[in-house]
């Protein structure tokens, strides 16, 4: 099974680029992981919320096959424990899902297509976190729960 991180957006900011490198690096000892950081339309500022919503929506479905697994991160979706995300990984690799992928939206969250697509919406916190935030705690609660499957020391419960 493959990870990939989808974000719709700006590359990674200075400040967080080290850390999700670095998460990544981790997990790649697991699984093979990689980042897909997704341009908004050229248009974005012209365009209204929900017409963003879907222009964005347009660039993720392109790059989605039709047997990818979509666990798509918003305020609104299930919250998980470390362990818990350990179990959903664990069984999407049961499951011999091939591309496993954890979409963030856009700055308005994401048009009601992807909503739809989604195989499981997760929820980080009921708290809202800036978007480049959710990239680093994205790749380090993936590399947790990659520590958990294999019963390493990194979780400390």
């Amino acid at each position: 099974m493959k990870l990939y991180f989808y974000s719709i957006g700006k590359a990674h900011d200075s400040y967080i680029k080290p850390g999700v490198e670095d998460f990544t690096a981790r997990i790649n000892k697991y699984f093979p992981a990689e980042w897909q950081v997704i341009a908004p339309p050229k248009n974005a500022a012209v365009l209204s919320e929900g017409d963003l919503k879907k222009q964005e929506a347009k660039l993720v479905l392109n790059l989605l096959q039709p047997d990818d697994q979509l666990i798509l991160l918003d305020e609104r979706g299930k919250q998980f424990s470390s362990p818990e995300l350990a179990q959903v990984i664990q069984q999407k690799a049961n499951d011999s899902t091939k591309r496993l992928i954890f979409l963030i939206g856009g700055a308005f969250g994401v048009d009601a297509s992807i909503q739809q697509r989604a195989n499981t919406t997760w929820s980080l916190s009921k708290l809202v976190f800036p978007h480049m935030l959710v990239r680093l705690i994205l790749a380090e609660q993936v590399y947790r729960a990659c520590t958990i499957l294999r019963n390493e020391k990194y979780h400390h419960m």
